[in-house]
């Protein structure tokens, strides 16, 4: 196994280490979502790019708010790791899968029945409204299979092991792409056979971590008699897990919001929104790899008691950030054009890839945000401080929600654009001090 121990030696390196095998995962999972796009839009059609782009935001929120859970029940592993507490680590192994199989099938069951109720808040047109909730109802049938990876590939990143998950992940990334391209691409399915080949993807990367942690990770496996939830951790899990659920589902429920702004403003303007977000989530997880190298590192070295330690790694993870803002603003600008015009082709072509183009010239420079607020939620995950990281993320996402309705109305999808900067400087404006304040009192637990 590829486990680190991050309470000593190099803290650059095991950083670097940590967060280019996530980087490289959601570079493989952002270009499936990407591929899938492209090909909704140049072999069924703009509807069809149109109706995934509207079910984005509903099938991020539920898959964000599993990956919160799982997320703090990996922040609590990572401690228990750094502590040398291997007895509790399988412990909570135990009760973060147990407790998890209950709430991906509720999720499942909630999203599948009120998937077009929320199709109708966002304003989605009638005449996308079937497709669109077709399509949302057969992705929720994935969602057990989803909790399964994320909460094993927590279990792995808790230990250091950010590798294994980037090669299930690549597997069924791959798998997803070369099934949409022979099912739709050479057949001539429909928006249907998209979805299905995504729960299978996620079928097949969920059954690979399962064989993987039981087979490989013995310091995981709870032994005989430890397969049950411990109520403490459990108490603890979703104290930690709650919180960060509400805030990695602020985002998408935000995109939610944002894109019934959008969805207004008729098929073309939402086609083009809908490439550029895919264009976004490329551009902007890195920082967020980033950001979960910084979780961990903080994580463990607070579980060894190292508090001097912990803060020079944060640091130095801010310094990474921001050389990788300067990389992909460079390679946006130079290219935004081209990569917009790979989503759509036909009748309506140029005015979505002129105005995607101008949505991200903007965003280019408005990257660097994000790249400060990601380093910040990173080390407030890594120091258990949830309710932190949920009150910046309210504040951004409430904020861009607001100024996106103001702004589309006259500056179209480049409203958004600015709403996301004046969101994220809302958010560390709050975050920036707060972290001296802590500091100089001491008050770090």
């Amino acid at each position: 196994m590829a486990a680190a121990d991050m309470t000593r030696g190099s803290m650059v390196r095991h950083l670097v280490r940590y967060s280019v095998p996530l980087i490289l995962g959601n570079i493989f999972q952002l270009t499936y979502n990407a591929v899938d796009s492209m090909i909704a839009g140049r072999f069924i059609g703009k509807e069809a790019l149109a109706a995934e782009g509207m079910a984005g935001p509903v099938m991020n929120l539920m898959i964000l708010g599993i990956s919160g859970i799982c997320m703090g029940a990996g922040v609590l592993m990572s401690e228990f790791y750094g502590a040398g507490k291997t007895e509790k680590l399988r412990q909570e192994m135990a009760t973060a899968v147990l407790f998890g199989l209950y709430f991906s099938l509720s999720v499942t069951v909630l999203g599948i029945a009120v998937a077009p109720f929320i199709l109708r808040l966002s304003c989605v047109p009638e005449e996308l409204m079937e497709m669109t909730a077709l399509y949302l109802r057969i992705v929720f049938l994935g969602m057990p299979f989803t909790y399964f990876y994320n909460a094993l590939a927590s279990a792995l990143k808790s230990v250091g092991d950010s590798r294994t998950p980037l090669k299930f992940l690549m597997l069924s990334s791959i798998l997803n792409g070369v099934l949409d391209l022979i099912f739709i691409g050479l057949l001539g399915f429909g928006i249907v056979c998209s979805a299905v080949t995504t729960v299978v993807a996620e079928a097949v990367s969920a059954c690979l971590s399962v064989w993987y942690v039981y087979s490989r990770v013995p310091v995981l496996m709870p032994g005989r008699g430890e397969l049950t939830i411990n109520g403490e951790l459990l108490r603890t899990t979703l104290q930690y897990g709650t919180v960060t659920a509400l805030q990695q589902s602020c985002q998408p429920l935000g995109k939610l919001f944002i894109q019934g702004a959008v969805n207004g403003l008729g098929v073309d303007v939402i086609a083009a929104f809908n490439a550029v977000n895919r264009i976004d989530d490329f551009a902007c997880m890195p920082e967020q790899s980033i950001s979960h190298g910084i979780t961990t590192f903080a994580a463990q070295n607070r579980g060894a008691g190292n508090r001097e330690r912990m803060h020079q790694g944060f640091l130095r993870g801010l310094v990474l950030e921001i050389g990788y803002w300067i990389c992909i603003c460079s390679i946006v600008m130079l290219v935004r054009r081209p990569i917009v015009g790979l989503f759509i082709a036909g009748e309506g072509a140029e005015r979505i890839v002129a105005q995607g183009s101008e949505y991200l010239a903007m965003m280019a420079l408005f990257y660097i945000f994000p790249a400060f607020t990601n380093g910040f939620q990173g080390f407030y995950r890594g120091m258990g401080m949830m309710k932190m990281t949920l009150l910046g993320t309210f504040i951004q996402t409430s904020l861009r929600v607001v100024a996106s309705w103001l702004l589309t109305s006259r500056m179209g999808i480049s409203g958004v654009a600015v709403a996301c900067a004046i969101g994220w400087s809302a958010m560390l404006m709050v975050e920036v001090p707060y972290y001296f304040w802590c500091r100089k009192r001491s008050e770090w637990r």
